[in-house]
């Protein structure tokens, strides 16, 4: 430091002239002329001196160099330090010496005080201290109490810049030293250190509920979250109002979006999104109403369609969805398309079941169809198909037991069953009967018509076929009882000759 450089330098040789301090010394006046001398560099008046003895003053110092000297001191007490003593003769030569080198041991003092002023005080190179080779004494004490003053003041200011670095970097856990170099702070360093150290830990809180908030409302989900900072006053009481309003505006915001969405996801479409809100979410609420309303103009159409087709059962019904697009677009054009293919299909059905209903076997269900739509296609074809072949046997049998007299005929109809089976079977059981019947009672007549009169009618018959056997039994028991006494009576004529 510059303090050690100064203590170990020489210190210069206090006289030069030995001898003519050796003279003052002996002369009797020379305290009494530099007591004068003194009082005059002071600015007081001096009295009137005595005659100088060979032109000097008490002191040996020569009239002129006095008054030079007092000149120069005046100028140093009013702070001049370029002011110098012209160098003289002899004592005087050793007093404007030693003069000029305080003066300029000043000077320099000042210019170096200056310089640190300047680097430290307004360049805030706080590292720099004040640094003047060759100082010793009080000079020395002066340099290092300057120095100290700079530390003193530039390590809390140093403490300061780092602590607020370390905010500005966002790491608030940094706090200032409350002493330096073990010495504590005192006055107004101490209240600022304290200040800062309060203002770190206010944002430390501040930062720790915001944070908090935050995480609970953006990351958790948990809304209703508020921060809570104890004490906290002007920009910072502003900054958590600002937060909490913000975090009660989104729970607000939020909650309602949620609550018309539920809704929505419940199938309820009377509600809308009501929330004061501007900017992405006033858009995001608007675009969720705009969704409702489509939803609710898609549900209406789809009711109505499904109300037509499946209830009133009008086909041919249409879902219309203005301003439909994408998604929704889809949607309405597949319910459409749906309704399209049904209509289609049960026309398609209709149309062969009315002809079969008239008795028009000849029509089928060609309608392009899946699934259990097409299985009911093929059904009802198969059924047209089953229904055209049992129409064709029975016409048949009926045609060739009742028009061409072939008896014994059977209806085949290949794969009936349920009612189409038993329907084939009833008429191959009626052909059977009568088959049966018709066998029996020609058995009887053809007997009849050859003489035979001992045969009857035995059929397992019902109504006028019973009648008809019935009469038919009775007609031979007449026939055969008629041709017994025609007999009888040509017997006794004929051959007994019993007439009468």
């Amino acid at each position: 430091m510059a303090s050690d450089a100064a203590e170990t330098a020489e210190d210069p040789p206090a006289e030069e002239h030995p001898a003519e301090e050796h003279s003052a010394e002996e002369s009797p006046s020379a305290n009494n002329d530099q007591t004068t001398n003194d009082q005059t560099a002071d600015g007081a008046q001096s009295p009137t001196q005595a005659p100088a003895r060979n032109g000097h003053s008490n002191g040996g110092l020569p009239d002129d160099d006095v008054r030079e000297l007092l000149e120069v001191l005046q100028d140093v007490r009013r702070g001049d330090f370029t002011a110098r003593m012209a160098a003289g003769e002899g004592r005087s030569a050793q007093v404007a010496q030693t003069l000029n080198d305080i003066i300029e041991q000043n000077e320099s003092l000042v210019n170096e005080i200056r310089r640190a002023r300047t680097v430290v005080g307004e360049k805030g190179e706080l590292e720099q201290r004040a640094s003047l080779p060759g100082l010793t004494g009080d000079w020395v004490e002066a340099m290092d109490a300057v120095n100290d003053l700079v530390m003193d003041l530039g390590d809390p200011i140093s403490e300061m810049r780092r602590v607020i670095g370390a905010v500005g970097r966002g790491d608030l856990s940094q706090k200032m030293e409350l002493e330096t170099d073990g010495r504590p702070l005192r006055g107004e360093l101490l209240r600022t250190a304290k200040t800062i150290n309060a203002m770190v830990d206010q944002l430390s809180d501040f930062s720790a509920e915001v944070t908090r908030v935050a995480r609970e409302v953006g990351t958790e989900g948990k809304l209703g979250g508020r921060a809570e900072i104890e004490g906290v006053s002007g920009t910072w009481e502003d900054l958590t109002d600002s937060v909490n309003s913000m975090a009660d505006n989104l729970t607000t915001q939020v909650r309602g979006i949620a609550e018309v969405t539920t809704a929505v996801a419940e199938g309820d479409l009377s509600k809308k999104v009501t929330v004061d809100a501007k900017g992405e979410i006033a858009e995001l609420a608007d675009t969720i109403n705009a969704m409702v309303d489509r939803l609710d103009t898609f549900a209406g159409e789809v009711t109505r369609v499904a109300r037509e087709v499946g209830t009133e059962g009008k086909l041919g019904g249409q879902a219309s969805v203005p301003g439909a697009s994408g998604t929704w677009e889809d949607l309405t054009d597949n319910v459409n398309s749906m309704a399209d293919n049904l209509t289609t299909q049960v026309r398609g059905i209709a149309e062969v079941t009315t002809a079969v209903a008239e008795g028009d076997l000849s029509k089928k269900v060609s309608v392009d169809a899946k699934g259990e739509v097409a299985e009911l296609a093929d059904t009802i074809n198969a059924m047209v198909d089953t229904l055209d072949t049992f129409s064709g046997e029975v016409t048949r049998v009926s045609r060739e037991v009742g028009v061409e007299g072939e008896l014994g005929g059977q209806a085949s109809v290949p794969g009936a069953s349920g009612t189409w089976k038993d329907l084939t079977d009833n008429v191959n059981s009626m052909a059977d009967n009568l088959t049966d019947q018709v066998r029996g009672i020609a058995e009887v007549t053809t007997a009849v018509a050859e003489g035979d009169l001992s045969k009857k009618v035995s059929v397992d018959a019902k109504g006028e076929v019973a009648e008809l056997a019935a009469t038919i039994n009775a007609m031979v028991d007449r026939l055969d009882t008629f041709a017994g006494e025609v007999t009888r009576v040509a017997r006794e004529v004929g051959t007994e000759g019993k007439l009468g």
